[in-house]
């Protein structure tokens, strides 16, 4: 029999996955949990790492347009 931990996700649990990552707040708290703890499915760990990296790439490209666009906006009206 194969571990739980490294078996093929099926669709239920992906509609699930999906359905809590829907939940604002909720989905950042499951996507640490389910990245870091020890009893999650490495395929749902995986998926959910490479989601964090995304998260975290976008909130810099935010911040540095946040940040280019105010300085343009305190520039420009002086």
């Amino acid at each position: 029999m194969e571990n739980r931990n490294t078996s093929v996700m099926s669709i239920q649990d992906w509609i699930i996955t999906i359905l809590i990552t829907s939940i604002p707040v909720v989905n950042i708290i499951m996507l640490f949990v389910w990245a870091f703890g020890s009893d999650t499915n490495e395929n749902k760990k995986n998926w959910a790492k490479a989601t964090l990296i995304w998260l975290a790439i976008i909130f810099v490209l935010y911040l540095i347009i946040f940040v280019f666009l105010g300085l343009a906006l305190f520039t420009g009206s002086r």
